[in-house]
């Protein structure tokens, strides 16, 4: 294994997931309340209960002081303590922060630390399998005035983030995508074309399942807007559901909210093909395009 690719495993909101579930299970081992613990380190039950869902850094000193209060002793509280510090390493995004904004840059870190993810697309290719230049026109029509360079480092950070999908244990990525993605020409017949011929392979991946809602469906599908719903290994994480709107992003972590998006998901997966269906699909839109 590369050191690129345990950078991709380890990644710092990972890294946080892992060590907010150890400082949960040891606090309720221990029968002590989110607001006792809160207490001990100056801060709140609400602090608490974000450092448990690993949705902010660590300071040591919190986690020495946790710790103590859960009387963990050596050598489990340096291997802790180790895993905070590397918990704070900046992330690979944190370099793309000039361009993307901090909502997003939060995103990607759901993303890597994921191990299920489900995607619903109406108007575009998901980001994750967007080839350079379909991602290119992409970004020239949802950024027209930003300069060439701008776009260009927005095309690194999505071909960096798509490495999560070939790694060694990467998640699995299930993407439902109306047909109107497929017919809608992003940069012209060539770029399609390869475009296209990238999902094809992508389709092969044992990670990787699509799935295409078809026009003859005749209703619109479930939303239209994408959304995304992350899982995590960890049980006693909540799914995380984000929808990206033009001035920000919404993430959605309790259960009523994430239940909608679980039915809207689940109604996308019924209207579509079936996936043993997906290749044949793809080779018409293909040949489609080539006419």
């Amino acid at each position: 294994m590369t050191s690129a690719d345990q950078d991709y495993r380890s990644g710092p909101t990972a890294l946080r997931i892992q060590l907010g579930v150890q400082l949960r299970r040891l606090r309720q081992a221990r029968g002590i309340s989110r607001e006792a613990a809160g207490w001990e380190i100056r801060g709140s039950e609400s602090k608490i209960s974000r450092m448990e869902l690993g949705r902010v850094p660590f300071k040591e000193r919190d986690v020495a002081d946790l710790l103590t209060l859960y009387g963990v002793g050596e050598p489990q509280a340096t291997a802790l303590l180790e895993l905070a510090r590397r918990a704070n390493t900046p992330a690979w995004w944190r370099q793309f922060g000039e361009v993307v904004p901090q909502w997003y840059l939060s995103y990607l870190g759901l993303e890597e630390a994921a191990s299920l993810i489900r995607a619903y697309e109406a108007h575009f290719v998901p980001g994750l399998l967007q080839t350079p230049d379909y991602a290119r026109a992409v970004l020239r029509r949802e950024h027209p005035a930003a300069p060439a360079a701008e776009i260009e480092r927005r095309i690194e950070l999505r071909r960096n983030r798509q490495r999560v999908l070939t790694r060694p244990d990467p998640p699995h990525f299930w993407a439902v995508l109306d047909e109107a993605v497929l017919r809608r020409e992003i940069g012209g017949r060539n770029v399609m074309r390869a475009q296209v011929g990238a999902l094809l392979e992508a389709a092969q991946r044992p990670n990787v399942r699509l799935q295409i809602v078809p026009f003859h469906q005749g209703a619109a599908g479930p939303a239209d807007f994408p959304f995304a719903i992350m899982r995590f290994s960890e049980p006693e994480l909540p799914d995380v559901v984000y929808v990206e709107q033009l001035t920000g992003a919404i993430y959605l972590d309790k259960p009523g909210d994430v239940e909608r998006y679980l039915v809207a998901m689940e109604r996308a997966c019924l209207e579509a093909e079936p996936p043993e269906r997906t290749v044949a699909l793809l080779d018409d839109a293909l040949h489609q395009i080539a006419r």
